[in-house]
């Protein structure tokens, strides 16, 4: 009996053969290209390696002269004469008078000593001050009025020598200083905020207007510029920086923070800007406790820092503590540097 195959099972046999062999070919010739690329690699790296190389010689321009700039710190929701009790928000800030004191000093040592610190090669021509607003935490709560420090227009008598000697000091330091000051809504005199004639009640221009005249007086070249509306423009190189309290912008406690408000108002700002013949570049405006530095809008932050009000509404404290905007404008740029002026210690204030 012979083991023959059937005519089936031989078709079948060869049918594998072929594709076997098929199989075979393909993959060796996949590993003949896969040793081809690996060669042309290893002649590309080796060329690499080994080509003589042609280095351009790169220089930088001799320093002909130094760069001007002007200062720029914020003064904003510095909240005098208001009281925060560490003990009634977990501990994360503390504020009274004498902790103001500190802070201003703290702020105006930091003003003069950080550019000097941190930025070489720009000749500082000026310090200008935007003071946007609420210099003093007022009475327009029932709750303030029993927690202050003090009385509202006795606190506008107490902060006029302190701040006279905090603008002399400045005036030492550097070749001219400004204030430019708008009011915030902290400081009037009305129960609801008004829009006719809202600058002049406010104790803010009032404080301002007798600082000007005080450090006339003393035969100081301090400027003093009053804004007689709730907006000033203030040119710099240029560029028109529109100062405002901030404190018609509603919202900024929801999930997307100040931004939303921020948003909007600059865009209404704008539009109104651009048709009264002065465009802005940048909002520069406090109100909302909060350092913010977003293209065309600036917010500077608090003195006084977290509070009880902040907390009752579950908003983040910065986690730096209390600070204030800064910033150095050159002809050449609108911010060559930023820098937040951060005036919070705890253990020199004992809490």
């Amino acid at each position: 009996m012979t083991d023959e195959k059937s005519p089936s099972e031989r078709i079948e046999q060869e049918t594998w053969a072929r594709r076997a062999e098929r199989e075979l070919r393909s993959t060796v010739e996949t590993q003949a290209d896969e040793i081809k690329e690996l060669r042309a690699r290893a002649r590309f790296y080796d060329s690499a390696r080994t080509e003589p190389l042609k280095i351009p010689l790169w220089q930088v321009k001799p320093k002909i002269a130094p760069h001007v700039g002007t200062l720029i710190a914020q003064m904003t929701d510095w909240h005098l004469d208001e009281v925060v009790k560490p003990e009634e928000i977990l501990g994360l800030n503390s504020y009274n008078r004498k902790i103001a004191h500190q802070r201003i000093q703290r702020w105006m040592e930091k003003v003069i000593t950080l550019p000097r610190q941190y930025m070489q090669g720009i000749d500082i021509q000026g310090l200008v001050l935007p003071a946007t607003g609420d210099l003093f935490t007022g009475d327009i709560h029932a709750e303030l009025k029993e927690s202050n420090a003090d009385k509202l227009l006795a606190s506008v008598l107490y902060w006029q020598e302190p701040i006279i000697a905090m603008l002399e000091m400045f005036e030492k330091e550097f070749p001219a200083v400004a204030v430019h000051a708008v009011v915030g809504n902290h400081g009037r005199l009305s129960d609801k905020p008004i829009f006719k004639g809202r600058v002049y009640d406010n104790v803010e221009w009032l404080f301002w207007s007798v600082i000007r005249d005080r450090l006339a007086d003393r035969g100081s070249k301090v400027v003093i510029n009053v804004s007689p509306s709730m907006d000033l423009n203030v040119p710099i190189y240029g560029r028109n920086h529109l100062l405002s309290h901030g404190d018609t912008f509603k919202g900024g406690t929801g999930i997307s923070g100040a931004f939303a408000p921020l948003s909007l108002g600059a865009h209404r700002k704008g539009k109104r800007q651009g048709l009264a013949g002065m465009p802005m570049e940048t909002m520069v405006i406090g109100h909302m406790h909060q350092i913010i530095n977003i293209p065309g809008v600036i917010m500077g932050g608090t003195l006084k820092g977290y509070d009880e009000y902040a907390f009752g509404l579950n908003l983040p404290p910065d986690p730096n503590g209390a600070g204030q905007a800064m910033w150095i404008s050159t002809p050449e740029r609108a911010q060559a540097l930023w820098m937040t002026v951060y005036v919070e210690d705890r253990e020199a204030e004992g809490w």
